[in-house]
């Protein structure tokens, strides 16, 4: 084997053993939401505290921000360790704020839509890993999209207009479909451009800031497909 070709198999085992190690983390994560909220979702003592005080409800959503914010603009002055504990106690807290999916539709429908939405994320992510296509314009395009989103999303916490909530849904399904392809784009580049040698230390808090990433896209892409597709539970 030539050194070109040996170059190219040794950067191809690098990024195959990068992408791999995102999305174990990705899974890890998702696996830990799910256990999480069906866990609290049969627990009655945890539900009311949770549920019934806001201050406790609002504190869990704004600790769920700042290890978003901590991880996505802090990593890399994190450990490795670190990263990785503040990742999964982010996906644990998550578990506990959206255990309400299991009181609010049937099961049947959140495991159609869990599979609905898995099929819709694969092939946004085959698309976005196969396509030519640079989408970096089209990244800004749905961030924008994503902002406009969450402004919508407070305001009708006011008006309650259910019509406005399904439109909410629809265009999320869009945004979200589109923040994937974006992200494993960006995940690709990301993995190809990294150096042969690099500390293994550097290499896990990049594999758990994609995980993060994509995390973030598979679930809310879920809630909103739920929304359209869930039953309620009678």
């Amino acid at each position: 084997m030539d050194s070109i070709s040996f170059t190219k198999s040794r950067t191809e085992v690098l990024v195959n053993n990068f992408v791999r190690s995102v999305y174990n983390w990705m899974c890890i994560g998702l696996a830990l939401t799910g256990f999480i909220a069906f866990y609290v979702s049969h627990n009655e003592t945890i539900m009311r505290t949770v549920f019934g005080n806001k201050f406790i409800f609002f504190g869990l959503i704004i600790a769920e921000l700042a290890l978003v914010f901590s991880i996505s603009s802090r990593v890399n002055r994190m450990s490795a360790s670190t990263s990785t504990a503040l990742f999964v106690l982010y996906s644990a807290l998550n578990g506990v704020t959206i255990s309400f999916i299991f009181l609010a539709y049937a099961k049947a429908s959140i495991v159609s839509t869990f599979f609905i939405c898995s099929a819709t994320f694969l092939a946004a992510s085959i698309y976005a890993w196969t396509t030519k296509r640079d989408l970096t314009s089209l990244g800004s395009f749905f961030m924008m999209g994503l902002i406009g989103i969450i402004i919508a999303s407070l305001v009708n916490m006011f008006i309650r207009s259910s019509a406005m909530s399904m439109i909410i849904s629809y265009i999320g399904v869009l945004v979200f479909v589109g923040l994937t392809a974006y992200d494993t784009q960006k995940l690709k580049n990301m993995a190809r451009s990294q150096p042969d040698g690099l500390d293994a230390t550097v290499v896990r808090k990049g594999a758990i800031l994609g995980a993060l990433s994509l995390y973030l896209d598979f679930i809310n892409l879920f809630l909103m497909l739920l929304r359209i597709f869930g039953g309620s539970r009678n």
